[in-house]
């Protein structure tokens, strides 16, 4: 069963947390997975990753603030869609739901806000899992390219399957057909009155992607303690050197690779994104006290 639990993120802002459990029951002692999406995400890109994670941890995926059903930032400013809110919008999370020591693990933009937090509060975190995310600054010209990209998205969408069929095929961006990529889409769409809209503002993400893109965040990375696992895929937008430099920039840093699989490799590939995931999983808990 999955569960909804409120947060009171930074601002005050309403976050949707999804806890995914077996049954209703008392707390779960087990140890505590929080789940972070990428930007445009939402909570449910993790089904997939949290039915076999539920089995010895407890999960939470969190719906971080205007995606999903968690509540947009009052003012759509640098500040409430910056990286200290969605930072703190996760730490709310561990501390308001008693998960710490937590593992997080972040897709893309969740990623950074994971690394982030474990290296602010190190308390916190016993374990990090960094999807396909950069640390080195996109610039200036990717952040124009994304403006580009969002005007051209044929909206609203006929249906829901249409909306599918364009980001994974017709999006001019794709250079060969991305299943993974059309199924994440498809699931940020919601039925609006003339059609298929994504659920988020475009115009929100672009503020919240304008807050990190100039930035490299190396020194941050340097400040996690905790094990920590590097995974990209072998298509993805996190090239294979940086993605070793992180993991020697991070003081216990590993490094996994799966290949056949694009930015969305959770979606591309689960099978390979679960056994390298688990085994990574599995050392944390043997290493435990």
């Amino acid at each position: 069963m999955v569960q909804r639990v409120d947060v009171t993120g930074a601002e005050g802002v309403r976050l949707a947390a999804w806890e995914f459990r077996e049954a209703e029951a008392e707390p779960d002692p087990r140890p505590g997975v929080l789940l972070l999406h990428g930007l445009m995400g939402r909570a449910f890109h993790w089904a997939g990753t949290a039915r076999w994670l539920r089995e010895r941890h407890r999960v939470v995926a969190l719906d971080q603030r205007g995606h999903g059903q968690s509540g947009r930032p009052p003012a759509e400013t640098p500040t409430s869609l910056g990286r200290e809110a969605f930072v703190a919008d996760a730490e709310a999370a561990v501390e308001q739901l008693g998960l710490a020591p937590v593992t997080l693990i972040g897709h893309s933009m969740g990623a950074l806000t994971a690394w982030q937090l474990a290296a602010r509060r190190p308390d916190l975190v016993e374990a990090l899992v960094i999807c396909d995310m950069r640390a080195s600054a996109l610039g200036a010209a990717s952040q124009e390219e994304w403006e580009d990209w969002f005007h051209h998205w044929p909206l609203p969408f006929p249906t829901q399957d249409a909306a599918r069929r364009w980001f994974g095929e017709d999006d001019p961006r794709v250079e060969r057909p991305d299943p993974g990529r059309g199924a994440f889409f498809a699931e940020v769409m919601h039925e609006a009155p003339d059609g298929w809209r994504p659920l988020f503002s475009r115009r929100q993400m672009l503020t919240a992607r304008e807050t990190w893109v100039h930035d490299a965040h190396w020194e941050e990375l340097a400040q996690v303690r905790c094990p920590s696992l590097v995974v990209r895929g072998l298509d993805g937008e996190l090239g294979r050197a940086e993605a070793q430099e992180m993991v020697r920039v991070l003081p216990a840093g590993q490094y996994a690779e799966i290949p056949d699989a694009g930015h969305y490799l959770h979606y591309d590939q689960p099978t390979a994104w679960r056994a390298v995931l688990e085994p990574f999983l599995d050392g944390i808990k043997a290493e435990a006290p």
